[in-house]
């Protein structure tokens, strides 16, 4: 099988970006996760697995490696993997393929580690620009959190659709931390919506 697949950082990306690519594609794949999650570690990264792991698989078509993650190491290692059960790995934005014809790619290795350095590096500069202007605006008087004189209640809090994805992964026993990654927030709001819940439990 040929297949695609895509991933995007947040629940608020639709992935319609990718409606440009005309390409067909025996199936098409798309996680919603931040590209720090290890790709064994995601829900169609777990399902593409078994599928490659079985001889289903030809050929994994993605944008652009940092689809396959932000992190250097996991991405070789995805990488690796693939090569192991003779994938071939197409990257469409620089036009490079693993094993074109079932023939290995010598510069692949070399240029994927290339890329993925520049990605964890480009996601690192992302963190330290944010963090910067965090701080202008907190010097500058600005403030974070709920708005002075909002009433939202527990129950109104609880029922936000960010919050019900932090329920839902709760719920399946995820720790705090691996529920913060998956639907990227931070420990504290994991932390803070655990806490309410068992306060309605205990009402209810």
């Amino acid at each position: 099988m040929k297949i695609k697949y895509n991933r995007v950082s947040s629940l608020s990306q639709s992935g319609n970006r990718f409606l440009d690519d005309k390409e067909v594609y025996d199936l098409t794949m798309m996680d919603k996760c931040s590209g720090k999650v290890k790709f064994a570690e995601r829900e169609n990264g777990k399902k593409l697995k078994d599928l490659i792991e079985n001889g289903k698989v030809t050929d994994i078509v993605v944008n652009e490696l940092s689809r396959l993650g932000r992190n250097t190491g996991d991405t070789i290692a995805t990488l690796e993997f693939m090569d192991k059960y003779n994938v071939n790995v197409i990257v469409q934005d620089i036009g490079l393929e693993s094993m074109p014809k079932g023939k290995r790619n010598p510069i692949f290795k070399m240029i994927s580690s290339i890329m993925s350095s520049l990605y964890e590096n480009e996601l690192q500069n992302i963190k330290e620009r944010t963090r910067a202007g965090r701080e202008v605006y907190k010097l500058n008087g600005g403030l974070f959190g709920r708005p002075v004189g909002t009433n939202e209640t527990e129950r109104d809090f609880l029922k936000k659709p960010q919050i019900k994805k932090i329920i839902s992964n709760l719920d399946k026993g995820l720790s705090i931390r691996n529920v913060a990654k998956i639907v990227e927030v931070s420990p504290m709001l994991v932390q803070k919506t655990k806490k309410l819940m068992n306060k309605q439990l205990k009402l209810n």
